[in-house]
């Protein structure tokens, strides 16, 4: 606690020195003090005690007072700390006064300049100076009685004001500065006002006052500076020398005026001559005509405290849309700049430790949005509870978790190197050296390595002078070039402004009902960062180079905005409209609109360099006063938050609209279908959420999709193909656009990009331009290098590109913070023409080069191999072992994923591989060496990329054992050996069984935490699972192979025994007849009893997991999944292992043969049913895809047969489930039961005692069996929805840890029909629609299925009642509703509750589901 604090009540200012307390003094003093009543200070007035007796009296004289105890001790305690702060303060002030400050600017009202107590004023009182720099006059004001404060106060403002004025200069009048013997000459005091506005009323009616006083009296008074104080020179009692003085000092009256307009026109001609505005341009625009072309990609902002006033002149700031703000006021969120700023714009605060590197850079950046949002860093506590640090205690509270976020924004992967400019506002004067901005920007001097990054903006000249000299203290440089000073923060906000282009400042409007336009405000559209909304004036008023424009695109280059912009200007031809154009917009889009679903589906399915993106983003342009348009930037975006910005965008302005506009959002670069569905998905479920109403398509995917063939794929109502081949009429329109083009550009000829499809993509034209341009190629050229680079990315892993950053580093290209740095493509030499830029959007966003089409990538590698005698090994070991490749550059994290992607990936479904295209290629092409090749390439990626050694060694030595005389190769071992010991990394092993439990355990436990976040729709990981089947595998395989298993057939039924744990070894040992040969082997065995007795038991129990979650779960309708089709693949090679041993039966002989016991028949039966996955209800419900009516036949008999001899209660069950599924795909068999009896014999299992791990099998068929109809229905059906309680609760328990990411199957539809025939199964709505597999999903995704004659004469329609986002289904009973669940919830909003809706029920293990709701 400070003395200042201590002194200092609620406006009452007493006097610092105790002594010269007065009684009144004392009482208020007592009155403050915690603890003590106000009748002590009463008694203390009372007794006349005033500051001098306050020193002297103690604790048994304020007894004898009648003070009690308690309260003398307080404030016998309260006056010693008193006493002793004032020594202290006494000594402070007198040896060791705060440092140095400047005045509050003159001219300057509302300036944010704040004084420090104790610290001195670096002026001294004076008289005129040259008229325009204010004369100063301090007044302490602190032993000012309060009576007599406003008087005071005017008198001497007043007196110093007319001084001023008489004198012809400028002044400013210091109230609270103390001056000597008790201070230091210029040293804050500071003066407590409590209402600042009765001090300005005051001074206002003193001004009236004297006016009167003047003009009644007649009485005057002149008074003018002297030295530092004010001088009246007609004072009452005049004398002949004042009047003396009067008279010569009118007669000088014309003299000053004339001084005075001299000085004020010299001032002037200083401002006029100032070039700071054009350097302030100069400076943040790197040297470029405007800030839309600026040279910095990016802005980073070093903040102090702000003065409401100076927020007005700061919109700039939001125009400039900063990376990352560094804030130093703590109170910058409740009133100050980030306030503002947020009011206006989107920002993420942060406090300096997010910065901390403990992960991934790229991982930290994308965490805080970093190229997303505005970071708002804290700089100096202020948010989540943190406390701001005093100056001389900041360095060390704060200092180095700053230094953290200054060090991370200068690393060359987070920010483009030497693009991306740092603006110091100082929006305080910065007057002391341990100001956390002088560490700042020191910190920030180091990480940039100079100030040709730093720009400095000061509100004045003093701001200025104090900055520049306490940098030049602390760095030693002088940084007046690189500060503005003279401009006024409203100039420079004008000035900056001015350097935007009218359509960079213009408001931007989206389309609305009517033909409307609402305006998309600028914060609005940045908290849509994940997506680029495509406006109605879109473009209007730029300043773009058409020209530069044009060429980047006809090179090659991703078509933007500007090219359809400028294709509808006066005198262009129109953009070439490609054939499947009109088709899209005018009955592709209509037709979408009129379905009934939130969300729904089109897909352009296109060839790589096509034009695929480009005509949907023609079609965009052509619907953006029809439709909210936008684009997601990111494909690999959290869906949960792109669903979000969609509908956001949808409900701009717009929640009344009926109907509303939709918004048409193009989708590109997916790499899987399933994740289309999931992002729809997810959609539905955020209109469903916000209650939207779906009567008509709200949102309208648009899905740009790469087709991996060439080959056409026939069109459907959503869907349309372009593939490499262009129409006579598009043929036409290119050779029309090329005369244009060849008149308005001189370099036509390099335009490829355009001129492969003016060619119609002639294979012979490609080749031309690649032979052409590498006809100087030579590995050992640094450019050469990295274009074999990028031509062997594109090819192999689409979509690759290499950061601008990377590649001016590995080129020498050293960019600048000026106009004029030579240009990345430069770099590239000849090889120029064949790169185009790109922005990338992964965890950050940075621009990248990429080879401008793909099949130019595809002719180039091969122009390389052939003439150039480059290979792809050649290629591949370059990019392997290039180091300079993976420094710290934008975009390491991306070139990582693209370099696994091309080492690993595996593509072959049909053909298993066991290597990645690339590399499989690689082998094909090095005849003889293959093997070494691969094993060589494969073991640097693993030690050098992803540091697995042990996987490294096995690839490295394999190379060299079959290559023993070379060295590079021997050197690669070696490599592996040396980075293993390098990091130090210890190989823990442990059992396979084990280790593949603990990784199913795990996958469990993330798939219940992905089912509790709802926004992670991956699935559960299986590979565990499949892990230890194959581990099973290789166990029977290996003990197959041993004496004591592999003689005969008899010893392998032994090995079947022993590994379903009906056989104990110690058994199969005493029988053994060569005992002591196999001893070894039976001791080796018997330390794995536990893994071989529940071998069976664990394979079975993966195997049922696997059948489980492959008939009851779909990925999206049937979408092919090829991670899905390899595990089902290899699961079908172990099961028929599996088979194979625990499954071996001849049942067929068994049937013909009078006396084989009973026992042996139906342990051969199940034996058969269990080879023919018919042993439990999944497998049974698989055969209705197969539809092979003779198997299920053959299963129906065999299941009978079980039936009829004590069968468990999971056998009863599936001898339903085949009978069902028997009469879906023979309903004619003979096998099959009839309804009724089936019916029965289902009642009566339901009641009974049924084990848990029954109930999901049997009350998922009785719900789908026991649905009421209006001719046919038993007494149990009462019981329907019971029955689909305990059904949900069964699936939840068995089916929950691996229902994540997937949908429930519907097995069978409700039909019109009675007994069997009232079950559809999903097969015969299939066939319904003439439409390939991968179309069929669509279909079904957008609702169009129901639509189609043939399914509506399938199915029987049912009715019912809205309650909630469920809906009660009636039945043929009376008075028996049940609940039954939309597929899509989104069709239930906006009907009121208890509204009648008509739909068809498909039945899934999750319960009956509605679909196609009206």
């Amino acid at each position: 606690m400070s003395l200042f604090s201590l002194l200092h009540f609620k406006g009452e200012d007493l006097p610092p020195d105790i002594k010269d307390w007065s009684k009144q003094h004392v009482r208020e003093w007592v009155l403050k003090v915690d603890g003590v009543d106000d009748s002590v200070a009463e008694i203390l007035y009372q007794e006349d005690i005033n500051g001098p007796s306050l020193l002297l009296i103690d604790s048994t004289d304020l007894k004898t007072m009648g003070v009690t105890f308690g309260p003398a001790k307080l404030i016998i305690h309260a006056r010693d700390e008193v006493v002793k702060l004032q020594k202290e303060e006494s000594t402070s002030s007198t040896n060791f006064p705060g440092g140095p400050c400047k005045p509050y600017p003159f001219h300057s009202y509302h300036h944010a300049h704040r004084y420090r107590q104790d610290s001195i004023l670096d002026v001294t009182e004076s008289g005129a100076l040259d008229f325009i720099e204010p004369c100063h006059e301090f007044k302490g004001f602190y032993n000012t009685p309060d009576e007599s404060k406003m008087s005071k106060f005017t008198y001497e403002v007043l007196r110093f004001a007319a001084a001023c004025m008489n004198s012809r200069t400028n002044g400013t009048i210091h109230f609270g500065i103390g001056d000597k013997p008790d201070f230091k000459h210029g040293q804050v005091l500071g003066v407590v006002v409590g209402d600042k506005e009765a001090y300005v009323e005051g001074l206002k009616k003193a001004i009236d006052c004297i006016e009167t006083v003047t003009t009644e009296t007649n009485s005057k008074q002149l008074y003018i500076r002297d030295g530092g104080s004010s001088k009246n020179l007609l004072p009452k009692n005049h004398t002949a020398k004042s009047m003396k003085e009067y008279k010569q000092f009118i007669a000088g009256v014309p003299k000053l005026s004339q001084l005075r307009k001299k000085a004020e026109e010299k001032h002037l001609d200083v401002i006029k001559s100032s070039t700071q505005g054009s350097r302030l341009s100069h400076m943040i625009t790197g040297g470029s005509p405007s800030l839309d072309k600026s040279h910095f990609e990016r802005y980073v902002i070093v903040t102090n405290k702000s003065h409401p006033i100076q927020l007005e002149s700061l919109e700039f700031l939001v125009e400039l849309n900063p990376t990352a703000v560094l804030d130093f006021d703590p109170e910058s969120a409740k009133q100050g700049l980030q306030q503002y700023f947020e009011q206006q714009s989107t920002v993420n605060v942060h406090l300096p430790v997010k910065y901390k590197i403990t992960e991934g850079v790229e991982d930290i950046a994308s965490k805080l949005k970093l190229t997303r949002d505005t970071s708002w860093v804290f700089c100096n506590g202020g948010i989540e509870n943190e406390s701001p640090s005093d100056i001389d205690q900041w360095l060390k509270e704060k200092g180095e978790s700053v230094r953290d976020v200054v060090s991370f924004l200068c690393r060359k992967d987070v920010l483009p190197n030497q693009r991306f400019l740092v603006i110091f506002l100082l929006l305080s004067t910065v007057s002391e050296k341990m100001d956390p901005l002088v560490e700042a920007f020191m910190t920030f001097y180091q990480g940039l390595k100079g100030t040709e990054q730093i720009l400095c903006l000061c509100e004045n000249e003093n701001a200025f002078s104090s900055w520049k000299d306490l940098i030049e203290v602390r760095c030693g440089i002088n940084i007046s070039d690189r500060c503005i000073y003279e401009l006024s923060f409203p100039e420079v906000n004008g000035t900056v402004l001015s350097l935007w282009s009218k359509n960079r400042t213009s408001r931007r409007f989206l389309p609305c009902g009517g033909e409307s336009k609402v305006p998309l405000d600028k914060k609005v559209e940045r908290s849509l960062d994940i997506l680029e909304v495509l406006c109605v004036n879109q473009c209007e008023g730029g300043n773009e180079d058409k020209l530069l424009k044009e060429e980047n695109f006809y090179k090659g280059g991703k078509v933007s905005w500007w090219n359809f912009f400028f294709s509808e200007e006066p005198g262009s031809t129109p953009f070439i409209k490609r054939d499947k154009f009109d088709f899209i917009v005018n009955t592709v889009i209509p037709d979408l609109c009129s379905l009934t679903k939130a969300c729904v589906l089109f897909h352009l399915m296109h060839v790589a360099g096509c034009g695929g993106t480009t005509l949907a983003m023609h079609t965009l342009w052509a619907l953006r006063e029809r439709f909210r348009c936008a684009v997601l930037k990111n494909s690999k975006a959290d869906f949960a938050e792109v669903a979000d910005q969609v509908v956001k965008l949808l409900m701009i302005d717009n929640k009344e609209q009926r109907p509303r506009l939709p918004v048409l959002l193009m989708i590109d670069d997916f790499d899987d279908m399933d994740k289309v569905f999931d992002l729809r998905q997810l959609i539905e479920k955020e209109c469903a959420k916000k209650n939207i109403q779906s009567k008509a398509a709200q949102v309208i995917l648009l899905n740009c999709m790469r087709s991996e063939s060439p080959e056409p794929i026939p069109q459907t109502a959503d869907s349309v193909f372009i593939g490499n081949n262009l129409s006579d009429k598009e043929q036409r329109l290119f050779v029309n656009k090329l005369a244009e083009i060849e008149k308005t550009h001189r370099n036509a000829e390099t335009f490829y990009g355009f001129m492969i499809m003016k060619t119609n993509f002639k294979p012979e034209y490609v080749k031309g331009v690649a032979r052409n341009t590498l006809k100087s190629f030579s590995m050992n050229q640094k450019h050469a290098q990295l274009l074999a680079v990028l031509v062997l990315l594109d090819v192999y892993c689409k979509g690759s590109s290499l950061s601008i950053s990377l590649c001016e580093e590995f080129l020498d290209l050293q960019p600048k913070p000026i106009c004029g740095s030579v240009k990345v493509e430069d770099g590239f030499g000849k090889f120029s023409p064949l790169i185009a830029r790109s922005v990338v959007e992964d965890k950050m966003v940075f621009e990248a080069v990429k080879i401008f089409h793909s099949s130019i990538a595809m002719y180039c590698l091969e122009e390389l191999i052939k003439t150039h005698n480059v290979s792809k090994a050649d290629i591949t070991d370059f990019l392997l072992t290039t180091q300079k490749l993976y420094e710290s550059t934008q975009g390491k994290d991306k070139l990582l994923q693209d370099v696994r992607h091309i080492l690993v990936k595996r593509f072959s479904v049909e053909e298993v591989s066991q290597f990645s295209p690339l590399i499989q290629q690689i082998a094909n092409e090095t005849p003889g060496q293959e093997e070494i090749v691969l094993r060589n390439l494969l073991a640097r990626y693993y030690y050098l990329k992803k540091k697995d050694f042990l996987e490294a060694r096995v690839w490295a030595l394999g190379a060299r054992d079959l290559f023993k005389n070379s060295s590079y190769i021997a050197d690669t071992a070696a490599q592996v050996i040396k980075h293993e010991m390098m990091n130090a990394i210890s190989n823990y092993k442990e059992e396979p069984l084990k280790a593949f439990k603990e990784t199913q355990n795990l996958a469990k436990k993330e798939s219940i935490q992905r089912l509790n976040i709802k926004k992670d729709n991956r699935p559960f990981n299986v590979s565990g699972c499949l892990g230890e089947i194959q581990v099973g595998v290789l166990v029977i395989e290996v003990l197959e192979k041993t004496p004591i298993f592999s003689f005969h057939n008899f010893r392998h039924d032994i090995l079947s025994e022993v590994l379903s744990g009906r056989l104990k070894l110690k058994d199969v040992e005493e029988r053994d007849q060569k005992q002591e040969r196999h001893w070894r082997y039976y001791s080796v065995l018997r330390e794995f009893e536990d893994v071989l007795y529940n071998l069976k038991y664990r394979m079975k129990a993966n195997l049922n997991l696997f059948e489980n979650v492959y008939v009851n779960f779909d990925t999206r309708f049937g979408m092919k999944d090829s991670r899905e089709q390899r595990t089902r693949a290899e699961l079908s090679k172990c099961f028929e292992k599996y088979a194979k041993l625990f499954c071996k039966t001849e049942a067929a002989a068994l049937w013909k043969e009078k006396n084989v016991p009973l026992w042996l028949k139906l342990h051969q039966a199940r034996q058969s049913l269990e080879m023919l996955k018919a042993d439990n209800f999944s497998g049974i419900l698989s055969c209705l895809s197969n539809e092979s009516s003779p198997a299920v036949e053959n299963i129906a008999k065999l299941c009978r047969f079980v039936c009829e001899h004590n069968p468990t209660v999971t056998e009863r069950i599936n001898f339903v489930y085949v009978n069902v599924v028997l009469s879906c795909v023979k309903l004619g068999s003979q096998h099959i039961q009839p309804y009724q009896i089936l019916i029965s014999h289902l009642c009566q299992i339901l009641r009974e005692q049924i084990p848990l791990s029954d109930n999901l099998p049997l009350y998922f068929i009785t719900v789908v069996l026991l649905w009421p109809h209006k001719n046919l229905h038993f007494q149990e059906c009462a019981g329907l929805g019971k029955y689909i309680s305990l059904m949900k609760i069964a699936y939840h328990s068995v089916m929950r840890e691996v229902m994540n990411g997937k949908r429930p199957v519907l097995h069978f539809f409700l039909g019109k029909k009675q007994g069997y025939q009232q079950l559809v199964h999903f097969g015969e709505i299939k066939r319904c629609i003439m439409v390939r597999q991968d179309q069929f999903a669509s279909v079904w995704e957008n609702g169009k299925i129901w639509k189609e004659k043939k399914v509506k004469e399938l199915l029987l329609r049912v009715t019912g009642k809205v309650k909630g986002d469920l809906i009660l289904a009636y039945t043929c009973i009376p008075n028996l509703t049940v609940e039954v669940s939309p597929v899509f919830r989104s069709e239930l909003r906006g009907r009121a509750q208890g509204t009648r809706v008509s739909f068809f029920i498909g039945f899934s293990m999750d319960g009956p589901l509605a679909l196609d709701i009206n």
